[in-house]
């Protein structure tokens, strides 16, 4: 219950900040859906999803006024990757309520670095050349941390918090720097459930852990 007036005082904050900035329906809309979708992701819960769908959608509009083009096109990989969560999080469950945490293997860090690397720099390029984005390649490099962030995250993968806390600070200055600072605020509280998430979902990896070396056959594929 303690937890839950947390959520609602945030909740508040955010639609005070969003009428004292003069914030658009659409952008109260998503700043207050992003907020529950990560509070709940944290939590492991499975409305997560759902609520997120309804964030993707509001953000694609705005991202678009705001011609940050990147961040436009990370919605729509964002949708297929919350359905693609929404199903791996249902799967190989045993007897909890979702999928449990498992950590990054060596061979995902390594093809996921290279991921990075090539797509900031492509994407930079395109966005430089072709469009009138306002920082071509800040966006393009927050916008594919993201995406390798919520694959993980969709995957299950702990590491994925890690990886938010980068994308949240860089974030942070990058709405502040576009004005939008509803969202800026929204990613100053992003960055702090993030840490939580992290340390959370890292409490909850020991646990299957050491259930795992009480009872072996009960490990999860």
């Amino acid at each position: 219950m303690k937890k839950l007036g947390s959520l609602l005082v945030l909740l508040v904050c955010m639609v005070a900040i969003a009428i004292y900035t003069s914030s658009t329906v659409i952008e109260m809309v998503a700043t207050t859906t992003g907020l529950l979708c990560v509070w709940l992701t944290a939590k492991e819960n499975m409305w997560s999803w759902p609520v997120g769908l309804v964030n993707v959608g509001c953000f694609f509009v705005m991202f678009g006024e705001a011609k940050l083009y990147a961040d436009m096109m990370l919605q729509v990989i964002f949708f297929i990757l919350s359905v693609y969560g929404w199903i791996i999080w249902l799967t190989k469950r045993g007897g909890a309520q979702v999928r449990p945490t498992r950590q990054i293997t060596s061979r995902q860090t390594v093809v996921l670095s290279i991921i990075f690397i090539a797509v900031t720099l492509l994407w930079g390029f395109v966005l430089k050349t072709y469009t009138d984005a306002s920082i071509p390649y800040a966006d393009a490099l927050i916008a594919t941390l993201s995406i390798i962030a919520q694959y993980l995250l969709s995957s299950k993968v702990m590491e994925n918090w890690l990886i938010w806390i980068a994308v949240d600070v860089m974030s942070i200055a990058m709405y502040a720097y576009k004005d939008l600072y509803a969202v800026a605020f929204l990613y100053l509280i992003f960055l702090f459930i993030a840490i939580a998430g992290y340390i959370g979902w890292k409490r909850e990896l020991r646990i299957v852990e050491r259930r795992e070396l009480i009872c072996p056959n009960t490990k999860q594929a």
